[in-house]
């Protein structure tokens, strides 16, 4: 038997509002579509929380027993300014400024993708899409739309026809947006735009003369709407209905609200079971944006090369202390909270390493069993890592009392934390050990931490506790870390 048959597990679904009951399309199986990044700059922090937040979706739902087809695209065209329907290309402008092809800066950016996400252990979708690599898909849904006449073509460009779309279905049933409302806090249309309605939004845009990303099309030489290209690869790849849809709170309007309308008017299906949203993140309490300084970039925080920060923090510890929220809130980052992060994470380790020396006992006062299942239960509620990692340190008090021979752990128990220990720890969470690893450089310092340990104890011997103190002092402020106990002194970098 499966996992996912033994364990109920529920999803907040951003439409209805509700945690719901999870069944998928086709048993034992889950599509999952996550909108990926517009490879223009270098992938920032807010938009890595999102992805591991899918990453840890993704790791659950394969351990659970499903067969997972996870599919993220890359945004490489059709992503204008501010999201609108005008303005210059994204990566059309970066290429611009930096003298440049679109395609130099579009394989740039998408390594730097790749190898931030590959440092966070993140793991790579079954299949990751490109926008410019389905522009016949883009408009063969384009051409469906119209035949329903719910899209209108103007000197080249095509629109969605939102208010006649609205006729007959719900356009912002996702984030709760009523069209009467939109309407009347909406500016009148300039002349400048060829929109019937300030709400319709573009399926394909004609390119004015520097416009330099363009494709033929049966309306002119343009390129495809931002919102379209999901809706064109989610489906090829997931079918006109699948389970999971995912991104960022931020896409859930416009975006996401027109990718529904698009299926619904094309498809004639509602295309997705389970909608779900990341929250943000926040530094400091304000809002993260580049404009304002206010930003710090993942390898801004593994080098310390920043001034936000007090040290440089491993891309584990971040992830950690990312899971140290729900996927749906705000999260704030700060100097301060990475360093409790660094240290509970440490702890952590130190505990599940401590399992493998432990003596098992004939008794035993800890129910390995219920514990074991609160750690699913967690995640079971709507994929809650901060309530799993809470269990993993109530397995951490467990372990440490074992040492001190405050509580009995008989082998099985001792078996069931390890086991569990390491599920929910390296293959749920994808954490990985930031503590010294087995390589020849390692040994080295090994060795030579052991020699001023054993200098520190003949100190302590001798009550020389000053130059013991500052062996101490000096190592912490070298990131290394002692930590004594009955079993002798023990160290953890960081």
């Amino acid at each position: 038997m499966k996992l996912f048959e033994q364990e109920e597990l529920v999803i907040y679904n951003s439409t209805s509002k509700f945690k719901e009951k999870f069944k998928s399309i086709n048993e034992g199986s889950v599509g999952m579509y996550v909108c990926g990044p517009t490879v223009y700059n270098n992938v920032h922090l807010g938009n890595c929380r999102t992805f591991l937040s899918f990453d840890l979706v993704f790791r659950y739902l394969k351990h659970l027993g499903y067969q997972v087809r996870y599919v993220r695209n890359i945004t490489d065209a059709g992503h204008l300014e501010n999201d609108a329907d005008s303005g210059e290309d994204r990566i059309a402008k970066k290429a611009r400024i930096e003298r440049l092809e679109p395609m130099e800066i579009v394989q740039r950016y998408t390594i730097d993708f790749h190898q931030t996400m590959s440092l966070f252990n993140a793991l790579p979708p079954s299949i990751e899409p490109t926008a410019t690599g389905h522009i016949i898909e883009q408009i063969e849904i384009i051409e469906k739309i119209l035949a329903e006449g719910l899209a209108y073509v103007v000197n080249g460009s095509v629109y969605f026809d939102v208010h006649k779309f609205n006729k007959n279905h719900s356009y912002g049933k996702l984030s709760g947006r009523n069209l009467e409302d939109m309407v009347a806090n909406t500016r009148d249309l300039t002349a400048q735009t060829d929109k019937k309605n300030p709400q319709d939004f573009a399926l394909w845009k004609k390119a004015e003369p520097e416009h330099i990303m363009r494709w033929s099309s049966p309306w002119s030489q343009g390129f495809p709407g931002w919102h379209l290209e999901c809706t064109a690869m989610s489906t090829k790849y997931l079918g006109k209905q699948f389970d999971i849809h995912g991104g960022g709170m931020d896409l859930k309007f416009p975006h996401h609200e027109c990718e529904i309308a698009q299926s619904e008017a094309a498809l004639k299906t509602n295309p997705v079971n389970y909608w779900m949203h990341a929250n943000m993140l926040t530094l400091n309490g304000k809002k993260m944006a580049k404009s304002t300084g206010n930003n710090i970039l993942p390898h801004e925080i593994f080098s310390g090369n920043n001034s936000k920060l007090s040290k440089a923090f491993s891309p584990t510890v971040t992830k950690f202390f990312m899971y140290q929220a729900h996927y749906r809130s705000i999260l704030d980052f700060s100097n301060e909270a990475l360093m409790a992060s660094e240290k509970g994470f440490n702890k952590m380790m130190e505990a599940y390493k401590m399992l493998s020396v432990i003596t098992s006992s004939d008794e035993c006062n800890f129910d390995a069993s219920t514990w074991k299942q609160s750690c699913y239960n967690a995640m079971n509620d709507d994929f809650n890592s901060p309530i799993l990692i809470a269990q993993l340190f109530e397995a951490v008090k467990i372990i440490n009392s074992a040492k001190e021979g405050t509580i009995n752990l008989d082998q099985n128990a001792i078996t069931m934390l390890q086991d569990t220990m390491h599920t929910f720890i390296f293959d749920v969470l994808g954490l990985q050990d930031n503590l010294v690893a087995n390589t020849a450089g390692d040994h080295q310092l090994v060795g030579a931490v052991n020699i001023l340990i054993e200098l520190r104890n003949q100190a302590r011997a001798n009550k020389d506790f000053a130059t013991s103190d500052l062996i101490r002092d000096q190592l912490k402020d070298a990131g290394i870390h002692l930590k004594d106990g009955k079993e002798g002194t023990s160290f953890t970098t960081s």
